[in-house]
């Protein structure tokens, strides 16, 4: 058996190297717990705007939820430092362990805002906003960002210094440039110049949808440790998957349908919990549409399109259990087939 990789964020200690990504309107305090409980090693909270949490905004403070889980990590976005510094103390004061700081997002509404990967064309903004988080809080501080804006300006490894010189513990990079969105894929090869340049930890993100591809991502990157986005939608259980892959070579099963099945139910009902019914109720849909699709990939067969449909669209919490049961039992009995 080999040994699973492991690092430190400071005075912070993963469970292991493979970390969910924070990803707005996914990864909700009820998604994160429930991945942590199924072996990720660090779980990340969707983005929260600085200025919403620290002016104690109830949506804001819904994303920087961390109740239940043991190592609490909270993704703030922003490009006014103030701001920055005291929503860092708010996160801080309702028990995260960990900052993050997001130079990333490529969403149109947050780079029109000048935030996310919109610092990556201003790298003495981005650096005033490490400073100030740094300076307004104990815990450690770390930065997500991309490789650049465009393929003309790849910048990741000199902003990675940069951070680091100024306190950050720990930096990830996504392996695209904003301009690039989702496209194509990832370039893991290009992250090993951030390695290049810092000493503490770094962490690849982009494109794992496979356990076995974990060891050829850490060593092309020179990464710590890998961060899983879109591989964990529906399927919460990735992340433990990959860190047990990486600790001992083996290849698992997905969980049997039954499994997925009390797993999309329980975030769901908890998602109804922290949203109310009402917004639950559509909050849930996307989630619950991929965790159909992890089912089908499992049965090997297609997702029922009438029972998935009524799920999506069920106005009430009760006709979506009943539509997803229907879908459950519709798969098992197709891979039984």
């Amino acid at each position: 058996m080999r040994p699973a990789p492991t690092f430190a964020i400071g005075a912070v200690l993963p469970a292991n190297a493979v970390l969910l990504a924070p990803m707005s309107g996914v990864t909700d305090v009820v998604f994160r717990r429930i991945a942590a409980r199924l072996g990720a090693g660090l779980v990340v909270s969707e983005m929260v705007a600085s200025r919403e949490l620290a002016t104690a905004d109830d949506e804001a403070r819904l994303r920087a939820e961390g109740d239940g889980i043991a190592t609490h990590v909270v993704q703030l976005a922003g490009r006014d430092p103030a701001w920055m510094a005291e929503a860092a103390k708010v996160a801080v004061g309702a028990g995260a362990s960990v900052v993050d700081i997001n130079m990333g997002c490529p969403a149109k509404k947050v780079v029109g805002g000048h935030g996310g990967s919109a610092l990556l064309k201003d790298l003495d903004l981005a650096v005033r906003l490490i400073a100030a988080t740094v300076a307004a809080v104990e815990v450690p501080v770390t930065v997500k960002m991309r490789l650049g804006w465009d393929a003309g300006s790849i910048v990741a490894p000199e902003l990675a210094a940069r951070a680091e010189a100024e306190g950050a513990a720990m930096v990830t990079v996504h392996g695209r440039t904003r301009a690039q969105l989702y496209d194509g894929h990832a370039d893991w090869a290009a992250i090993r110049a951030v390695r290049e340049r810092i000493a503490i930890p770094l962490v690849a993100n982009g494109d794992l949808t496979r356990e076995e591809h974990a060891p050829a991502m850490l060593e092309a990157s020179g990464a710590d440790a890998v961060m899983i986005g879109r591989g964990a939608q529906g399927r919460a259980w990735f992340p433990g998957a990959v860190a047990a892959f990486l600790a001992d070579g083996v290849v698992r099963p997905a969980p049997s349908l039954d499994a997925q099945r009390a797993l999309a139910r329980e975030h769901y009902e908890g998602l109804l919990h922290l949203y109310g019914r009402e917004t639950g109720v559509r909050h849930a849909r996307k989630h619950l549409g991929w965790s159909l699709d992890a089912a089908a990939e499992t049965a090997g067969a297609p997702a029922p399109a009438a029972a998935k449909a009524a799920t999506l669209t069920a106005p009430t919490a009760e006709a979506a259990l009943e539509a997803l049961d229907r879908a459950y039992d519709e798969l098992a009995w197709r891979a039984a087939a």
